[in-house]
């Protein structure tokens, strides 16, 4: 089989979904899946509509079946999928029920091999039984946390003849390693939906899987835990806090930084009570390059933080600075563009007299801080997010981030934000 694209319609507005399937065929993707979302959100009406916009081409309704097999795939093919996805941890009677639907209604049936521990096995299973494609799926909940398709595909393709797709945060640098491992229809969700030019994106992606060479590509990748640095860097504060479900947001912490500076970095607690700036200065001492020191000062409006101490931490390396309490000589650090965050303002300093310690659990801004857990800082304020949950959160800031992106560029193009995501429809009922 010749190698394909597949563009992954996961949206749930059929709207937005036919203008970027259009941009994405003009790109060079050849199959058009109709997502789980999606299908979810607008009913079998959006196969339909996808059917008529684009008769030539293959439409892919991932219906997830995981029972009454022969049911779905009769009213997904009816509205005039080519292709019906049934779930790998079906009971063998439904995916049998579905093959047989589906040679009824003239479609083909793909088998995802989601969540299915032993995938040799179960794929010989289901190709005896007559599916007629395979999938290898990571999906985007284990992908925030570092999964990718590459090698669960590994030894698959040895094992079976029907063609392999593949899905699972591919973009324009993986593709090509994918096509290699044995895949025949490459699929592709965020990497083109989430992109400002939804055409180029798609065409990329076309040229790496043609071409076998990867094509860069600055958004679209997910990152380890080596890599959050450079990850939470690309986001801002607010994509940390709605990737976080709202919480690490600190309450009554100001930023007092120049326009456009921002600050990322591991914890470093400092405990100390209000105008004792002793364990704050020790702290610089103490901190690691990269590192914001974050000094709960009991919400004291004598400062523990100024000019001298962000120019010792400056020459530390250290990131940035967060104070529940008060910080002074703002307009040197606002000049020297050290990232500085606090609750207050004073003019006047207090007295060194060592109380506290380093390195505790403090509170900072109503939110609970260790030393190690992430902190980003920008002009819209501080989220801290727990160590142990840096890298998904990470990846799903990045993936707010992306999604706005694209939101914004159709905003650009006429509609408005309350149009663009269909707020009145989408209102809780009830």
């Amino acid at each position: 089989m010749k190698t394909v694209l597949q563009v992954a319609l996961d949206l749930v507005h059929g709207d937005r979904a036919l203008k970027i399937a259009a941009d994405a065929v003009r790109g060079g993707a050849e199959w058009i899946e109709a997502g789980t979302p999606l299908i979810k959100s607008e009913g079998m009406e959006i196969v339909r509509s996808l059917k008529k916009a684009f008769p030539s081409h293959t439409i892919v309704a991932d219906m997830k079946t995981i029972d009454v097999g022969g049911t779905e795939v009769e009213i997904a093919a009816k509205s005039g999928a080519d292709v019906v996805v049934i779930l790998g941890v079906s009971s063998d009677p439904t995916i049998t029920e579905a093959i047989l639907s589906a040679r009824q209604y003239g479609s083909k049936v793909m088998v995802d091999l989601f969540n299915v521990d032993d995938k040799i096995r179960r794929a010989k299973a289901v190709e005896k039984m007559g599916a007629d494609y395979l999938c290898v799926h990571v999906g985007v909940d284990e992908q925030m946390v570092g999964g990718n398709p590459l090698s669960k595909l590994r030894g698959l393709s040895d094992a079976v003849r029907i063609p392999i797709a593949a899905a699972g945060g591919i973009n324009s640098e993986t593709a090509p390693a994918i096509v290699r491992a044995g895949a025949s229809i490459v699929i592709v969700g965020g990497a083109i939906i989430k992109a400002k030019d939804v055409k180029s994106a798609a065409r990329a992606i076309k040229k790496a899987i043609t071409t076998g060479k990867k094509v860069p590509t600055k958004l679209f990748k997910k990152y380890s835990e080596k890599e959050l640095r450079v990850a939470f860097g690309k986001v801002s504060s607010p994509n940390v806090a709605d990737a976080q479900h709202k919480k690490g947001a600190m309450k009554g912490i100001h930023p007092r930084i120049a326009h456009g500076v921002k600050m990322v970095g591991r914890a470093l607690t400092v405990h100390t009570v209000n105008g004792d700036w002793a364990k704050s200065v020790e702290a610089i001492d103490r901190a690691k390059p990269g590192d914001v020191i974050v000094i709960d000062a009991c919400g004291g409006e004598t400062a523990v933080w100024g000019e001298l101490a962000s120019w010792s931490s400056r020459v530390k390396k250290v990131s940035g600075v967060v104070i529940d309490g008060a910080a002074r000589d703002i307009d040197a650090i606002f000049e020297m563009r050290f990232p500085c965050f606090s609750r207050h303002i004073s003019s006047n300093a207090g007295e060194p007299k060592g109380y506290g310690g380093i390195g505790h659990e403090i509170v900072c801004g109503g939110v609970v801080v260790r030393s190690g857990d992430w902190v980003v800082g920008d002009e819209s304020g501080v989220v801290v997010v727990p160590q142990e949950n840096a890298v998904e959160v990470a990846n799903r800031a990045l993936d707010v981030f992306e999604r706005e992106n694209r939101v914004r560029e159709e905003i650009k193009k006429g509609g408005t934000l309350s149009s663009v995501l269909k707020l009145e429809k989408w209102e809780k009922v009830g």
